[in-house]
């Protein structure tokens, strides 16, 4: 049997989300109209001998995260649980710590998924080719291409190309290593833990010697990337499979419009009855007034866009409300369409003391009035407009 385990963080990740993880933990965001986290899950529910998905992060428990989980266990037909950390343990330490629950029942293999990605999740695939590459206790990388500059933004991967063997692996390197890049997706058996828990102990090692035994538990502050990839290239044991299909990481809410789209083109062949126009998502209870022109945008649910109004490359907020003849616009932050490689930049909110271009945000509960012009702006919640802006953080 398989089991998936979901790295969702927690709170102290998501600020380039802000202000919308104010409201909703990052990994329930809605993107192309569902929780980001709902396209991992169904997914992996479609695997065969798929038995149990784990989401690990160290958000407290809410009624939000519970809601969603009893409910996607009702649609998807599989058992899903929240496992809390008692603090920021990292990709590897996680699921070391919680190594128990996830060898539970013997699965012969798991998949490791960060939440914060965007794929078409070629989960059968990764199977079939584990099957055929190394041992039967191999490990399997999911990684796509990248072009050069942006790759060193990635865990870069050096192949073997006649075998797929990871022969070299280097997380966020100063310069160009490979344009094969880290997905953030695995195919792990259980001996993957006995690669973890020998840093565990190296970590328990080098504290105990530095602090006389006072910091213990600190030695669980693992990396999968830093820590194990790097020491397990070359071995033997890790292998990359290069998928073909979309892949983007969903950093800041300007890449959470590009996943949508990615997801919402998906959909012509999977969900149909999702599809809402030219990358448009809207949820429930949304008013749209006569003649309103939307694009490339995420309306959340309870929001209003009165007559005429205009809403392009924007996300606009739980209950916010757009005027009539009002324009709220951002700048995209897409790829370049004519890169084939290229991946969306992890743009910083700032760039040389001015507020970078990218798309509008609303918080929730933001009010626009008639006939303003809202540009490249974020606004915080819980504010009523007065006059237009351009480029700025409205607080």
């Amino acid at each position: 049997m398989l089991k998936a385990v979901i790295l969702i963080g927690g709170p102290q990740k998501g600020t380039r989300f802000r202000p919308l993880s104010f409201e909703v933990p990052k990994p329930l965001f809605p993107v192309a109209g569902v929780p980001m986290l709902q396209h991992h899950i169904e997914a992996c529910a479609k695997v065969p001998n798929m038995k149990e998905i784990l989401l690990v992060g160290f958000y407290q428990p809410n009624e939000e995260l519970t809601r969603f989980i009893c409910s996607a266990q009702q649609e998807f037909k599989i058992l899903i649980r929240y496992l809390q950390e008692f603090a920021a343990l990292g990709t590897g330490g996680g699921i070391y710590h919680f190594r128990d629950q996830i060898l539970s029942g013997g699965p012969e293999a798991f998949f490791i998924m960060n939440a914060d990605v965007c794929s078409e999740f070629p989960l059968p695939e990764m199977l079939n080719f584990q099957k055929e590459h190394g041992e039967p206790s191999s490990f399997v990388i999911m990684g796509t291409t990248a072009n050069r500059k942006q790759s060193m933004n990635y865990g870069c991967i050096v192949e073997n190309q006649q075998t797929n063997e990871v022969l070299h692996y280097v997380e966020k390197p100063s310069t160009f290593v490979s344009d094969i890049i880290n997905c953030g997706i695995y195919l792990f058996t259980p001996e993957i833990f006995q690669h973890i828990g020998a840093v565990f102990q190296k970590n328990q090692q080098d504290i105990d010697e530095q602090t006389n035994g006072n910091g213990w538990h600190r030695a669980e502050a693992i990396r999968l990337e830093q820590d194990i990839f790097t020491a397990l290239a070359g071995q033997g044991k890790l292998y990359v499979y290069k998928t073909p299909a979309f892949w983007s990481q969903i950093k800041s809410a300007g890449s959470a419009i590009y996943a949508s789209r990615l997801y919402l083109n998906q959909y012509h062949k999977t969900h149909p009855e999702r599809l809402l126009g030219p990358n448009v998502s809207i949820g429930t209870g949304v008013t749209i007034g006569a003649g309103v022109r939307v694009r490339e945008s995420v309306i959340l649910h309870g929001a209003t866009l009165q007559d005429h109004s205009c809403v392009l490359n924007c996300i606009v907020g739980w209950d916010s409300t757009i005027g009539k003849w009002a324009r709220v616009e951002g700048t995209p932050s897409d790829p370049n369409p004519n890169d084939p490689y290229a991946k969306i930049d992890s743009e910083t909110l700032f760039r040389d003391g001015k507020l970078t271009p990218s798309i509008t945000i609303l918080g929730c509960n933001v009010t626009i009035p008639s006939e303003v012009i809202i540009l490249n702006s974020i606004v915080l919640p819980h504010k009523d407009l007065n006059r237009s802006f351009k480029n700025q953080i409205i607080l």
